[in-house]
């Protein structure tokens, strides 16, 4: 994670908390490797938003999820997280993976 929001509730009490993740991989493209580095916005609910608000800033996570608008006011596209597997003990960057 390279930034977290603070844990926050909406109007309708569902926990909830913004934060970026960092990517990095090696990618196959017109027969050649390609490093991809990219930093994606995402947001947690609920149960997965509680776990990440107790995380420090670097924790290695590997997330699942959808791509969706912020918000019904907002279209920028935002990692809806649905899953969270924090990896411990690796020395690795963040990944961010559908």
């Amino acid at each position: 994670m390279l930034e977290l929001g603070a844990l926050r509730y909406t109007p309708a009490g569902v926990a909830a908390v913004e934060f970026r993740l960092g990517h990095e991989s090696e990618q196959d493209e017109a027969g050649g490797k390609r490093t991809i580095q990219a930093e994606v916005s995402a947001i947690a609910f609920e149960t997965q938003a509680k776990l990440l608000s107790g995380r420090p800033l670097g924790s290695p996570v590997r997330v699942q999820g959808f791509l969706g608008a912020k918000s019904k006011r907002s279209k920028r596209l935002v990692l809806h997280v649905t899953s969270i597997e924090f990896i411990e003990g690796e020395n690795h960057a963040t990944a961010a993976q559908r």
